[in-house]
């Protein structure tokens, strides 16, 4: 089965159970556990930040940084098809009490143009705004890579508005890889970034949040809160310190696969090659349940968004021969 519905469904490799099986650990509650604590530190250096947190989910690690940026019943500012906004189960009203208002960009690529006319300095009649949170790479985008210089300009609004910026760096290996901008450039910008190690790396679990010392010893009361406090945790630490060391650099094998997906599918009229920036493949296909019930009976599946929306993610368990059966079976159920 060529499972393309995601790069969440990846499983660890051997070499990557085989760190896991010979780590180090200890109650990483009372901090004490070693794995956890390299792996935060890492993850911290290469982010350009002082302290970092490590975290069982992405939408746990995205929620921590939302309240240490948001004062309850203030707002946050996001893309309007945002991780943030759409799939975290309304968290940051509900557990945060964070208003979101969404503006709206061609392709989710960020435009501070956009954003500047909304903001809310503090009065007694609107919510004031706090904090604006950007997504790189955007999944609903189809993997964009935001724009270094946007993103710097972006940092220079925040400076003269008094405001907070949270990047939800899910897939920021891919922009690197992308890109070849330094991960510590990207992070510097931010006042919290949360990455993932269960995506394009290939970890079975975890993410982080990388923030300022004073923000990461308030960070570990709210994952304390939200029930992330863990224990022998350095087990799946270790899955992330070796996909660190080991699998983002061979993300660019993922992005010339998806390229190569989409270069095959384009004439078929279901998506656009130019768009393909990472690793992932946005598809525009009548009826696509269908298609994706039909790819499946013959070994392909396809992540089915909406009636005629779907995706298609490369990731490292999909090589070569992979990707040649995905374009048989594709451009026969779409060509037709």
């Amino acid at each position: 089965m060529v499972d393309l519905r995601s790069d969440t469904v990846t499983r660890p490799t051997s070499a990557m159970l085989e760190a896991m099986a010979s780590a180090e650990v200890g109650d990483d509650v009372y901090g004490e556990d070693p794995t956890v604590n390299a792996l935060e530190a890492e993850v911290a250096a290469l982010l350009g930040q002082e302290a970092a947190i490590f975290t069982p989910t992405g939408s746990m690690a995205n929620q921590i940084a939302l309240q240490l940026l948001v004062p309850r019943g203030d707002e946050l500012l996001a893309d309007a098809k945002s991780h943030v906004v759409n799939f975290e189960m309304g968290a940051a009203a509900a557990l945060g009490g964070v208003s979101s208002r969404t503006f709206s960009t061609p392709g989710s690529r960020l435009d501070v143009a956009a954003i500047e006319p909304m903001i809310n300095r503090p009065n007694p009649y609107v919510t004031t705004t706090r904090a604006v949170a950007v997504e790189n790479t955007h999944n609903m985008g189809g993997g964009t890579v935001q724009p270094l210089a946007e993103l710097k300009r972006l940092r220079g609004l925040a400076d003269a508005e008094g405001i907070a910026l949270h990047l939800d760096g899910a897939r920021l290996w891919n922009a690197h890889a992308a890109t070849g901008v330094p991960l510590s450039e990207y992070g510097r910008l931010f006042d919290t970034v949360s990455v993932c190690l269960s995506k394009g790396l290939g970890a079975p679990v975890g993410s982080l949040i990388a923030t300022s010392a004073e923000r990461a010893e308030r960070g570990r009361i709210l994952r304390k809160r939200l029930g992330g406090g863990m224990r022998q945790v350095g087990y799946l630490a270790a899955a992330g310190r070796y996909a660190l060391a080991n699998h983002i650099e061979r993300l660019a094998e993922d992005h010339a696969r998806a390229r190569r997906l989409a270069e095959a599918l384009e004439p078929c009229g279901v998506c656009g090659a130019a768009q393909v920036e990472t690793n992932i493949v946005l598809l525009r296909v009548p009826q696509i349940a269908k298609v994706a019930e039909a790819a499946a009976e013959r070994g392909v599946r396809v992540s089915v968004l909406g009636p005629d929306w779907g995706r298609l993610l490369t990731h490292l368990d999909v090589d070569d021969a992979g990707i040649d059966h995905a374009i048989e079976v594709l451009t026969d159920l779409v060509g037709e």
